[in-house]
């Protein structure tokens, strides 16, 4: 079992790599940050198409990396 659900923890991992990475970059909202433009910095915008996708499944991969974690760690202490 312990087996099994490291291996599921190093896939995950990677699978959690490839999703953060491939989230479209911020630079530009940094630099308008700091060059001033405070003015768009606490804008709400929404997340649409391909970006929401990868916010979600980024927050999906999160959330079941640390329960395998979590159930290795019970796991190896029982």
């Amino acid at each position: 079992m312990e087996q099994v659900l490291t291996v599921a923890l190093i896939v995950v991992g990677f699978l959690l790599i490839v999703t953060v990475m491939m989230q479209p970059s911020k630079q530009q909202d940094a630099l308008s940050a700091l060059s001033g433009g405070a003015g768009e910095l606490f804008a709400e915008r929404k997340s649409r198409g391909f970006e929401a996708i990868m916010r979600r499944a980024t927050a999906t991969l999160g959330t079941v990396w640390f329960i395998i974690g979590f159930a290795l760690m019970y796991l190896s202490a029982h």
